[in-house]
């Protein structure tokens, strides 16, 4: 519904780096304590994939406690990856540790999504590899030895993820090349929760990776930083519809969704940040340019916030959203052009031209280049979440289908946004 914002909350933990910390810690020595944790759909698919591994995961309030199988998982079994990418990705290579054969499997979106790309690499580190035409169900076998490997990481980072956590509990040591690598802060994510649970991987420019085998993931407390892919759109919301802060969010994270924050500047926003906040008001929104190819996620919301904005506003990068949980270039297209956003894809560009607008809250003309209507999410929670923040300062507001899809990610978002509603009146 249309709106003014107004108010701080918590930003939700960081499901990317939840989802790590559950595989590290199930491969460790000993017990795991992850504190601030994220019960989002794709973390709990992580927990499930844990246990399957062999891990005991015990959930706690506030607290996620993990035994670790100290090693290798030794059983077989089938790890349902429901629509998450990363654990699909991710759990193949540590699966493949084990001798006996695991099943990747997945459904809706995911079943679309390719797997080809981890495939070569397994095989050339010892591990049987069987897949669907490229795609889920995908069935790998190990156990892998260390060796070098090339991985091409220009459709996603999500296999070197897994490849880079398996290989330090290999006999041997391993080098790792990789190819046009996309999403580079991803990578830098995956080192730092290794080292967290005491395993050195040697990073030389993102171009190789250097790793000593025979090393053990040690148990340790864990606690999960907050999540900017989630406080993103939030974020957006104060800058076309009124005030917004957000706390418990690192400046000095690795995470690639922290350069919203350059966006908001670029775009005209008023941004105040500190170590752990970030504050965004309403200002005179004007078009801005925005490389968005190693931060895709952040596309719904920067379309959101370039709807917003007078004149052109350019985001590159859209190459990179083909395989997302949904088409998600096509889908903002789309879905944006019902809401009366003039968008249209260029190549690896997405063009938004705002519109002029009335007169609105705390002073600011605010341009107002949407009118409203109804939305289809496409199953995709970052389209829901930009598609909300968009009908606040839109003309009839937007109601979105499939909303609950926002479950994936940041359950309590549609909480969260109705709160700063309230506390904007």
């Amino acid at each position: 519904m249309p709106g003014e914002v107004r108010g701080s909350f918590k930003a939700p933990p960081s499901k990317s780096i939840m989802q790590r910390a559950l595989a590290a810690a199930a491969l460790a020595h000993g017990v795991s304590q992850i504190q601030n944790p994220s019960f989002c759909d794709d973390a709990l698919v992580a927990i499930e994939a844990s246990r399957c591994l062999g891990a005991k995961v015990d959930v706690k309030e506030g607290l996620v406690e993990v035994h670790g199988i100290g090693g290798r998982p030794s059983a077989g079994g089938t790890i349902d990856c429901n629509e998450s990418g990363l654990c699909s990705r991710m759990f193949a290579p540590i699966a493949a540790l084990s001798s006996s054969e695991f099943t990747i499997k997945g459904k809706g979106s995911l079943l679309l999504r390719p797997m080809e790309m981890g495939e070569a690499p397994l095989r050339s580190l010892g591990a049987k590899v069987e897949s669907s035409g490229g795609k889920l169900p995908l069935k790998v076998k190990g156990p892998l030895r260390g060796s070098k490997v090339e991985v091409d990481g220009s459709e996603s980072s999500q296999f070197l993820t897994g490849i880079l956590l398996a290989l330090p509990l290999c006999e041997g040591n391993s080098v790792v090349r990789v190819k046009d690598l996309k999403s580079r802060e991803y990578i830098s994510m995956t080192i730092d929760v290794a080292s967290a649970f005491g395993v050195k991987i040697v990073n030389k420019g993102f171009t190789e990776f250097g790793i000593r085998g025979g090393q053990e993931y040690k148990g340790t407390k864990f606690p999960v930083e907050g999540d900017w892919s989630g406080a993103s759109s939030l974020l957006v919301a104060g800058a076309v519809a009124g005030s917004v802060k957000i706390t418990g969010i690192n400046k000095d994270s690795h995470q690639p969704d922290k350069r919203i924050v350059e966006a908001l500047k670029a775009a005209g926003a008023g941004v105040k940040q500190g170590r752990s906040y970030v504050e965004v008001r309403m200002g005179a929104l004007r078009g801005f340019t925005f490389d968005a190819t190693d931060c895709p996620d952040l596309f719904p919301a920067l379309v959101a916030l370039a709807a917003n904005c007078s004149g052109k506003s350019v985001l590159k990068g859209a190459g990179r959203l083909r395989h997302k949980e949904s088409d998600r270039a096509a889908a903002l297209v789309q879905e944006f052009s019902k809401l009366g956003a003039a968008i249209k894809p260029k190549g690896d560009l997405i063009e938004v031209n705002g519109g002029a607008g009335p007169v609105r809250s705390m002073g600011h003309a605010r341009p107002n280049g949407l009118l409203g209507g109804e939305a289809d999410s496409h199953n995709d929670h970052r389209i829901a979440m930009a598609c909300a923040v968009a009908g606040l300062a839109s003309e009839k507001g937007v109601r979105i289908s499939g909303e609950g899809c926002v479950s994936k990610s940041f359950p309590g978002f549609f909480t969260v946004l109705d709160t700063l509603l309230q506390g904007g009146k």
